[in-house]
């Protein structure tokens, strides 16, 4: 299997932006598209999802069904007539996808391209963009604000994970997760406290995270699930390290 299959079928840690839907125009790629590329032991099915954002510029998502993978938000979308380009960050070097919109918005054809390999896809409009709004929590302890590093033993091959939470000013709380080692996109998340308890929720990929503050608030020590694999994590608190 070559470079971008690797890539491609790798697990991440990964989730989506809210991205709002608009009204579509002629030569607009929004939608649900699903897709196979065809690799040299198999085949790989993709769905890609297209929406124009509160600022009228396009913005996306990539996902694979059979990985349980959903959600990768696009770092870069870019439409010029019926040209269309995006690129998926999920590995060391990023996929780029370069297509053609055909006259009846009902596919896309071109080629996706990773480190020197290229493997051509088509892609077939089934409805209408089903991107995921940004999860909402609850207020979170003021003890929990902030940035906390931690590492992921994968197989021998550590992952390393960034976590931002912040209260906002509507009462709610905002979060988000990078894998710094994997894709590297900062993407939301889910965030429960109860008491000492902290849960993460990673939807997207079905990955959870429970662990417990200790009494100094500088650690959250717990447990990473995702899919089959349940893996110990421990995040410190950035400020702590100083």
């Amino acid at each position: 299997m070559g470079s971008l299959a690797r890539l491609l079928v790798a697990a991440s840690l990964l989730l989506s932006p809210a991205l709002p839907l608009h009204a579509q125009a002629a030569g607009d790629p929004s939608g649900h598209w699903e897709g196979t590329l065809k690799l040299p032991n198999g085949e790989l099915k993709v769905e890609i999802d297209l929406a124009r954002n509160a600022r009228g510029e396009m913005a996306g998502t990539f996902g694979q069904p059979e990985q349980g993978l959903k959600g990768l938000p696009l770092s870069t979308v870019a439409v010029e007539g019926a040209s269309v380009r995006f690129v998926v960050k999920g590995g060391p070097e990023p996929a780029t996808f370069d297509g053609t919109l055909a006259s009846d918005r009902k596919s896309i054809a071109g080629t996706a391209t990773q480190a020197g390999s290229s493997i051509p896809f088509t892609l077939t409009r089934t409805g209408d963009a089903r991107i995921t709004p940004v999860p909402k929590s609850a207020a979170i302890g003021k003890e929990l604000e902030g940035t906390w590093n931690g590492t992921i033993d994968v197989n021998g091959m550590p992952m390393r994970v960034v976590v931002k939470m912040a209260n906002q000013g509507d009462g709610t709380a905002a979060g988000t997760i990078v894998s710094v080692d994997g894709s590297g996109v900062e993407i939301p998340i889910a965030m429960t406290q109860k008491a000492s308890n902290v849960t993460l929720d990673v939807p997207s990929v079905g990955a959870t995270f429970a662990g417990v503050l200790n009494d100094d608030a500088t650690e959250i020590t717990g447990t990473w699930t995702q899919q089959q694999l349940s893996l110990p994590l421990t995040l410190k608190h950035a400020a702590a390290a100083k």
